[in-house]
């Protein structure tokens, strides 16, 4: 009936059995992370418009495991800031990083996130990390979708090259009690002549 029969078998064991797999646990653990990342959106201008689009049909970043939006702090991964800071919610974005469980990542989408862009005033930050440590910098204004998805694959490269073993990886070394990643006298010289999230007038 065309079937035929097994082989005879001859006693000897493969070299390389099928049912076996072999890896670095660094290569499994940091491939899970970087292929299920649930984002905490912190949208607050155009930019958030442009993260919207991104997660729509057309472009669909669910191709990257970031389909589920994280609404609250406690379940997310990564913090993507898309728009402008002002003053007012630094606190708030630094309060949301710290809910936020290790291991976790920012995304800083835009330019006036980035450096305050055209925003060179008394009432913006200039610039997310001195609040928070930002590991992906999207450049753009607004960034297109397509500039937030490469920014999307550059921090899952950045997972991946990442090691549970580095003692350090998870230290987010602030510079006092206050929270901030750089010292007032930095954040001062980046953000002359206008306040900063230090002192919110150059004669404080």
């Amino acid at each position: 009936m065309g079937l035929t029969l097994p082989p005879a078998e001859s006693g000897e064991v493969a070299a390389v059995s099928p049912n076996w797999v072999t890896t670095r646990l660094d290569a499994l653990v940091n491939w899970g992370r970087a292929n299920s990342l649930w984002p905490m959106p912190f949208g607050t201008a155009c930019c958030a418009i442009e993260f919207m689009a991104t997660a729509a049909g057309r472009f669909d970043i669910s191709r990257f495991g970031m389909e589920r939006m994280s609404f609250s702090p406690r379940q997310a991964d990564v913090l993507i800031c898309a728009g402008r800071l002002p003053f007012k919610l630094a606190p708030i974005i630094r309060r949301v990083w710290d809910q936020m469980p290790q291991p976790k990542w920012a995304i800083s989408m835009g330019a006036c996130a980035s450096t305050g862009g055209i925003f060179d005033t008394y009432a913006m930050v200039q610039g997310i990390d001195t609040i928070i440590p930002v590991d992906v910098y999207v450049p753009g204004c607004p960034p297109r979708p397509e500039g937030l998805m490469y920014g999307i694959m550059l921090l899952q490269k950045k997972i991946k090259g990442e090691s549970i073993a580095d003692p350090t990886l998870r230290q987010e070394f602030l510079v006092d009690e206050r929270g901030f990643f750089a010292p007032p006298e930095k954040v001062d010289e980046i953000s002359e002549p206008f306040g900063n999230s230090v002192h919110q007038t150059r004669s404080a």
